[in-house]
Protein backbone atom coordinates (compact mmCIF):
# COMPACT_ATOMS: atom_id res chain seq x y z
CA UNK A 1 0.00 0.00 0.00
CA UNK A 2 1.10 3.33 -0.64
CA UNK A 3 0.39 6.60 0.51
CA UNK A 4 1.87 10.35 1.40
CA UNK A 5 0.22 10.04 5.00
CA UNK A 6 2.45 8.90 7.82
CA UNK A 7 0.24 6.83 10.14
CA UNK A 8 0.57 6.63 13.67
CA UNK A 9 0.83 2.61 13.89
CA UNK A 10 3.26 1.52 11.38
CA UNK A 11 4.85 -2.09 10.76
CA UNK A 12 6.48 -3.87 8.25
CA UNK A 13 4.48 -5.88 5.86
CA UNK A 14 6.35 -9.30 7.78
CA UNK A 15 4.55 -7.77 10.85
CA UNK A 16 1.47 -7.10 9.43
CA UNK A 17 2.00 -10.86 8.45
CA UNK A 18 2.33 -12.07 11.79
CA UNK A 19 -1.04 -10.68 13.36
CA UNK A 20 -3.16 -10.84 10.77
CA UNK A 21 -4.50 -13.96 8.66
CA UNK A 22 -4.06 -14.25 4.97
CA UNK A 23 -7.33 -13.21 3.70
CA UNK A 24 -7.37 -10.29 6.41
CA UNK A 25 -3.48 -9.23 5.31
CA UNK A 26 -4.93 -9.01 1.50
CA UNK A 27 -7.91 -7.11 2.09
CA UNK A 28 -6.48 -4.93 4.76
CA UNK A 29 -2.94 -4.18 3.54
CA UNK A 30 -3.52 -5.07 0.04
CA UNK A 31 -6.75 -3.18 -0.46
CA UNK A 32 -8.71 -6.43 -1.54
CA UNK A 33 -12.59 -7.72 -1.45
CA UNK A 34 -14.28 -10.32 0.63
CA UNK A 35 -17.04 -11.72 -0.90
CA UNK A 36 -20.35 -10.04 -1.00
CA UNK A 37 -22.87 -11.65 1.74
CA UNK A 38 -20.47 -13.75 3.42
CA UNK A 39 -18.94 -11.17 6.35
CA UNK A 40 -19.25 -11.46 10.04
CA UNK A 41 -21.14 -8.20 10.18
CA UNK A 42 -22.91 -7.93 7.18
CA UNK A 43 -26.32 -8.73 8.59
CA UNK A 44 -25.16 -8.18 12.66
CA UNK A 45 -28.00 -6.13 14.57
CA UNK A 46 -25.63 -6.44 17.80
CA UNK A 47 -24.88 -2.77 19.11
CA UNK A 48 -21.55 -1.79 20.11
CA UNK A 49 -18.46 0.14 18.05
CA UNK A 50 -16.40 -1.41 15.54
CA UNK A 51 -13.12 -1.33 15.24
CA UNK A 52 -9.77 -1.60 13.08
CA UNK A 53 -9.28 -4.97 13.14
CA UNK A 54 -5.23 -4.33 12.13
CA UNK A 55 -5.07 -1.75 14.97
CA UNK A 56 -7.93 -1.37 17.15
CA UNK A 57 -9.06 2.09 16.53
CA UNK A 58 -12.64 3.08 16.63
CA UNK A 59 -14.30 3.37 13.53
CA UNK A 60 -17.93 3.08 13.64
CA UNK A 61 -20.72 2.42 15.97
CA UNK A 62 -23.75 0.16 15.38
CA UNK A 63 -26.34 3.07 15.65
CA UNK A 64 -25.06 4.20 12.19
CA UNK A 65 -25.24 1.10 10.77
CA UNK A 66 -27.78 0.35 8.22
CA UNK A 67 -29.87 -2.46 5.78
CA UNK A 68 -28.27 -1.67 2.17
CA UNK A 69 -28.66 -5.13 0.75
CA UNK A 70 -25.13 -4.17 -1.09
CA UNK A 71 -23.18 -7.55 0.91
CA UNK A 72 -21.13 -5.43 2.89
CA UNK A 73 -21.77 -3.57 6.11
CA UNK A 74 -23.01 0.07 5.73
CA UNK A 75 -22.77 2.99 8.10
CA UNK A 76 -23.75 5.91 7.30
CA UNK A 77 -20.69 7.93 9.10
CA UNK A 78 -17.66 7.14 11.06
CA UNK A 79 -17.38 8.06 14.90
CA UNK A 80 -15.33 11.10 13.61
CA UNK A 81 -14.43 12.61 10.70
CA UNK A 82 -10.36 12.14 11.45
CA UNK A 83 -10.73 8.30 12.18
CA UNK A 84 -10.92 7.76 8.63
CA UNK A 85 -8.63 8.28 5.34
CA UNK A 86 -10.23 9.14 1.97
CA UNK A 87 -8.07 8.44 -0.96
CA UNK A 88 -9.38 8.49 -4.54
CA UNK A 89 -9.14 5.29 -6.22
CA UNK A 90 -9.32 5.14 -10.07
CA UNK A 91 -9.05 1.36 -10.02
CA UNK A 92 -10.81 -1.25 -11.74
CA UNK A 93 -11.95 1.44 -14.49
CA UNK A 94 -14.06 3.59 -11.93
CA UNK A 95 -13.61 6.41 -9.57
CA UNK A 96 -14.41 5.88 -6.07
CA UNK A 97 -13.29 6.95 -2.82
CA UNK A 98 -11.39 4.58 -0.68
CA UNK A 99 -11.83 4.73 2.80
CA UNK A 100 -8.96 3.87 5.24
CA UNK A 101 -8.51 3.95 8.70
CA UNK A 102 -6.46 7.09 10.09
CA UNK A 103 -4.60 5.29 12.93
CA UNK A 104 -2.36 2.43 10.49
CA UNK A 105 -3.69 3.23 6.95
CA UNK A 106 -5.50 -0.15 6.61
CA UNK A 107 -8.18 -0.57 3.56
CA UNK A 108 -11.39 -0.60 5.15
CA UNK A 109 -13.66 -0.30 2.05
CA UNK A 110 -15.07 2.83 0.21
CA UNK A 111 -17.27 5.82 0.23
CA UNK A 112 -20.45 6.02 -2.06
CA UNK A 113 -22.93 9.40 -1.77
CA UNK A 114 -26.49 9.99 -3.90
CA UNK A 115 -27.73 6.37 -3.70
CA UNK A 116 -30.88 8.12 -2.33
CA UNK A 117 -30.93 5.70 1.19
CA UNK A 118 -32.64 8.34 2.95
CA UNK A 119 -29.48 7.57 5.93
CA UNK A 120 -28.92 11.57 7.54
CA UNK A 121 -25.74 12.06 5.78
CA UNK A 122 -26.73 10.40 2.33
CA UNK A 123 -23.53 8.28 2.06
CA UNK A 124 -22.57 4.95 2.13
CA UNK A 125 -19.73 3.44 3.98
CA UNK A 126 -19.57 -0.06 2.40
CA UNK A 127 -16.88 -1.47 4.63
CA UNK A 128 -15.33 -5.16 4.43
CA UNK A 129 -16.54 -7.61 7.38
CA UNK A 130 -12.86 -8.73 8.07
CA UNK A 131 -12.08 -5.02 8.11
CA UNK A 132 -13.62 -4.57 11.55
CA UNK A 133 -13.90 -6.16 14.55
CA UNK A 134 -16.91 -5.71 16.92
CA UNK A 135 -17.09 -4.98 20.80
CA UNK A 136 -20.32 -5.23 22.05
CA UNK A 137 -22.16 -2.75 24.53
CA UNK A 138 -22.45 -5.31 27.22
CA UNK A 139 -18.87 -6.24 26.87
Amino acid sequence: MSSDHTYPVQRSDDEWRATLTPAEFHVLRQAGTEAPFRGEYTDTKTQGVYSCRACGAELFRSDTKFESHCGWPSFYAPLAGERVEYVEDSSHGMRRVEVRCATCGSHLGHVFEGEGYGTPTDQRYCINSISLRLTPDDE
